[in-house]
């Protein structure tokens, strides 16, 4: 894998959004590793998770929340885990994606992926930590 490319999105908020881009063949082959991830991943997530999910929209979370509004819900809780995919700890997920994958040639891969780079301003800085934002294997980014 080559390194992605840092792409900086504005945010309504000031600030800006980091996304690693990555070359054409690895978006390919991220997409097809997601598309083998996703049936094995998905089922676990919450049923309440709307985000990032296949099959499910923004449309779906507003309905729900239309319906708890209905059963007399009154609280809402909206967090961000500020710079969270920047941290993320390559052995930990690992780990967490083997108990469930046992292809050796996909989880070698997978990690490849991780450490491949960052490439700023022509220079490639390495990747210890973290998931980029903005290919086939991270969430899509909320622009906000």
């Amino acid at each position: 894998p080559s390194p992605v490319r840092r792409v900086e999105i504005p945010k309504l908020n000031g600030g800006v959004r980091l996304l690693g881009i990555p070359t054409v063949t690895d978006r390919l082959i991220q997409q097809a590793i997601a598309q083998v991830l996703s049936p094995i991943f998905d089922p676990m997530f919450s049923e309440h998770s709307h985000g990032f999910r296949p099959r499910r929209r923004g449309h779906d979370a507003v309905k729900k929340a239309q319906t708890y509004i209905e059963e007399g819900y009154r609280w809402v809780v909206d967090m961000d885990l500020e710079k969270f995919f920047d941290k993320v700890n390559h052995d930990k997920l690992m780990g967490l994606i083997a108990k469930h994958v046992k292809d050796r040639t996909i989880l070698t891969l997978i990690r490849r992926y991780l450490e491949s780079g960052i490439m700023v301003n022509g220079m490639e800085i390495e990747s210890d930590q973290g998931v980029p934002q903005g290919g086939p294997l991270s969430p899509r980014p909320r622009f906000e």
